[in-house]
């Protein structure tokens, strides 16, 4: 008997956590655009509640899993990451924008790796997995620009940050709601005269 890897009726029927994920990156992007002069000050308190915030989110999907999947653990790190990330930024403000650059670059690029491992998991179970992969290609693209350029503008650091935040929570939005229609068509397939 084969296990699973990620148990996509959990997921599926969890659809709403990942869509939650994406609105929130979604907002982060807008605010940073719509405040392109905000300071690095509350630019890093900004980030430092997005990071935990989505840490928070994806260890609760997470925890949800636990009982279902063996792998659940994959999407707890990368909440840890997250909440780790978070609290170094709001507990340290006073960290050289250098640091920073370099802490937001690490939490991207993990995050981004641990979402290009769930896509390649989950490509036998559904369709459309790769939304997921664009979302980790993005984080890793993003994190590896960050640390290239560590000496941009702080304006164009906000610009980048949106721009990712952006991208990565429309794709997370996209992949929710593409979970929540694999739910519906597994849910009509199991219950004749259910549409």
């Amino acid at each position: 008997m084969r296990v699973p890897i990620i148990d996509v009726d959990t997921l599926s029927r969890n659809w709403w956590l990942v869509v939650l994920r994406g609105v929130l990156g979604i907002t982060f992007g807008i605010i940073t655009f719509v405040a392109p002069a905000i300071s690095l000050a509350a630019l890093v308190l900004l980030f430092g509640a997005y990071a935990f915030a989505d840490g928070v989110f994806a260890i609760a999907s997470a925890v949800r899993r636990r009982v279902t999947t063996e792998r659940w653990w994959v999407l707890l790190l990368e909440g840890l990451v997250g909440i780790g990330a978070g609290l170094v930024t709001l507990f340290l403000p006073g960290i050289t924008a250098l640091v920073l650059l370099y802490i937001i670059a690490g939490w991207a690029v993990a995050t981004g790796i641990l979402e290009l491992v769930a896509a390649v998991r989950l490509r036998k179970e559904i369709k459309h997995e790769w939304l997921l992969a664009l979302g980790g290609i993005a984080s890793v693209a993003f994190g590896v620009l960050i640390a290239l350029f560590p000496g941009a503008g702080a304006l164009a650091l906000v610009i980048w940050i949106g721009a990712y935040a952006l991208v990565f929570g429309a794709l997370l939005v996209a992949f929710g709601f593409r979970l929540r229609g694999l739910g519906r068509s597994r849910t009509a397939r199991e219950v004749p005269g259910m549409a």
